[in-house]
């Protein structure tokens, strides 16, 4: 019998997940509380069943995918129902969290019995067109369990380490790519204010065509993500720590970059206009 499934939230990846997993025969559980009118469409599109917080505790399996600022709120409140149930789930915390906070989180869970694997999503939300399915990495003395998933749609792997480890793979990955996001869209603003822009794309078309092609193709999404990404950038900051001297504040520095993109996407969009228009500008004959 496939297991039942709960998966927190509905964002695009939630929602990606729980449509794999409901297209695969598994009945996947959420919750709505909090949560918007758009959310409760995504859930219902992918199959997913909304119900109260209760029920969620006699998942199998529960997924916590949400933005990671919320990671620990989440546990604390589900602490109290999975104390309630006999049977314990497994919880699997997928977010874009510090070793730190993923230790934290693993803390809420065992302390009511419950089974945790720590966990790190790498990619985008599945694709029903093509079939494509994101890594989710997991770690710690459960990490195996969640390999039950595969069977279902789901591409997971274990990482050797404790809980943490598959955290701060993510991190360590996010760091670089999403690290880049802000570079490159940083440098694209700058050069354009400077009146280089074209001098500048050309060069990077000259010398660097694999980069350019790279940012064309990822830059652009990330504006409608970035609200989500300054936590993430706070996270990685964290996972570096104090024993990462200077790094960590390039960290703290970039998640105040993506407050200003998320601020500036909500609003004027006189930045990312201008990001986006750089980065559309026509190859050279």
């Amino acid at each position: 019998m496939p297991p039942t499934v709960a998966v927190i939230a509905q964002g695009a990846m939630g929602a990606g997940v729980g449509r794999r997993l409901t297209g695969r025969g598994v009945t996947v559980l959420t919750s709505l509380a909090g949560r918007s009118a758009r959310s409760a469409e995504r859930a219902a599109a992918a199959g997913m069943r909304a119900v109260t917080d209760a029920e969620i505790a006699g998942a199998d399996i529960i997924l916590s995918i949400i933005p990671p600022a919320e990671a620990r709120a989440l546990a604390e409140r589900l602490a109290p129902h999975l104390a309630a149930v006999a049977r314990k789930p497994l919880y699997v915390d997928c977010n874009a969290i510090s070793p730190g906070t993923a230790r934290a989180v693993a803390a809420a869970i065992t302390a009511t019995g419950a089974r945790f694997a720590d966990g790190g999503i790498i990619g985008g939300p599945p694709r029903q067109e093509d079939g494509y399915t994101p890594v989710l990495y997991t770690s710690g003395e459960h990490a195996e369990a969640v390999l039950a998933l595969a069977e279902h749609g789901l591409d997971v792997r274990v990482t050797p380490g404790p809980v943490g480890a598959a955290s701060a793979l993510k991190m360590c990955y996010a760091g670089i790519t999403k690290g880049l996001v802000a570079l490159a869209s940083a440098m694209a603003l700058a050069a354009t204010r400077a009146g280089a822009a074209e001098g500048f794309f050309r060069e990077l078309e000259r010398s660097q065509p694999e980069l350019l092609a790279w940012f064309q193709r990822m830059v652009p999404p990330s504006y409608d993500k970035a609200y989500r990404w300054n936590g993430e950038m706070e996270e990685i900051a964290d996972t570096i720590g104090d024993a990462g001297g200077e790094a960590a504040g390039i960290y703290q520095a970039i998640a105040r970059f993506y407050t200003g993109m998320a601020a500036d996407h909500a609003g004027p969009r006189r930045d990312t206009a201008a990001i986006s228009a750089f980065l559309a500008t026509p190859p050279q004959a």
